[in-house]
């Protein structure tokens, strides 16, 4: 076992969560060796030509790694492997939501701006077979709007991706979404609660709602707090100052101030320190993948790891 390879111990949690191949398509190569090519990518940010022989073909291990970005099995890997957590009581629901900037690098640029679905042959047409299609090409999320339409963008620090995320109270992530680097982080506050989704282990409906939430003044405006009011959501934002100094001005007509709890405001750092663990993997980073969904299915990844070690 090489460093940085799945433990026995992580194995046997994983093992029965995978998927199973049907045995029309071919068999597939042993899920272990290709999960730790893809996870030395990640931890390492080497090119997939450049991974060791002892992973295999490494287009076997980038084309693994591509289709479960794309059909959603690493979000639900993610998704079971918080379920387990969450039956032991090991979650804490008390969250913290805050992002990060991810630095592009120039490999990053030059995605195709048509995406999959819009692929068509010479001469424009589009008379594939549709069940051919549905095969050759497994479902990809909507891409190829150029940049933007792959989560890049500009920002102060240059060609940047945003990765916006919650953590629960022992900075583990439960949510991921990827935007270009210069959207505004309150305006992804609802799509970020909204895609945590913990199943439960047997009857019941998925957990979807914190028991807490803490966020920074980037996420202190009307529609934030709005939000969460009704979704039932006790949460602690820190006012603006040109907001305090408005209400104020108004007197009466102001209002009465945001409840504010500062003691419950200064665990607020499991969120950081979350964004810490995660960048600890180099292919996170500084991001190499130029399509949107691969990079968001590398976060995942790196983020399934870190549920797996804690």
């Amino acid at each position: 076992m090489g460093r940085g390879d799945l433990t026995d111990a992580e194995w046997e949690r994983l093992r029965p969560l995978l998927p199973v191949s049907n045995g029309r398509c071919g068999r597939w190569r042993d899920h272990r060796q290709v999960i730790d090519g893809i996870l030395h990518r990640v931890r390492t940010g080497v090119q997939w030509r450049d991974l060791p022989e002892r992973f295999g073909p490494w287009k076997t291990v980038y084309e693994r790694h591509r289709q479960w970005s794309a059909d959603g099995t690493w979000e639900r890997l993610l998704q079971q492997v918080q379920a387990q957590a969450d039956t032991a009581g090991k979650i804490d629901w008390d969250i913290s939501v805050d992002s990060t900037v991810v630095r592009a690098h120039q490999h990053a640029a030059g995605a195709p701006h048509r995406s999959a679905a819009a692929s068509q042959r010479k001469g424009g047409r589009t008379d594939r077979t549709p069940g051919r299609n549905s095969v050759a090409e497994p479902g990809r999320p909507p891409g190829g709007g150029g940049a933007g339409g792959e989560g890049l963008g500009r920002s102060r620090g240059g060609f940047t991706s945003k990765l916006h995320l919650s953590a629960d109270g022992r900075c583990r992530p439960l949510s991921l979404i990827v935007t270009p680097g210069q959207r505004a982080d309150c305006t992804q506050l609802g799509p970020v609660l909204e895609k945590i989704r913990v199943p439960r282990i047997g009857p019941g409906r998925p957990r979807k709602k914190p028991a807490g939430l803490a966020a920074d003044k980037a996420y202190s405006n009307g529609l934030c707090r709005e939000y969460l009011r009704q979704r039932g959501i006790r949460h602690t934002i820190p006012e603006k100052t040109d907001s305090q100094a408005a209400r104020l001005r108004k007197g009466s007509r102001g209002g009465r101030p945001p409840r504010f709890d500062e003691e419950r405001y200064k665990k607020r750092n499991t969120v950081e320190r979350a964004i810490n663990r995660l960048k600890q993997s180099r292919a996170i980073a500084t991001r190499y993948d130029k399509r949107g969904y691969v990079f968001l299915g590398t976060a995942t990844a790196a983020s399934l790891v870190i549920w797996l070690r804690t």
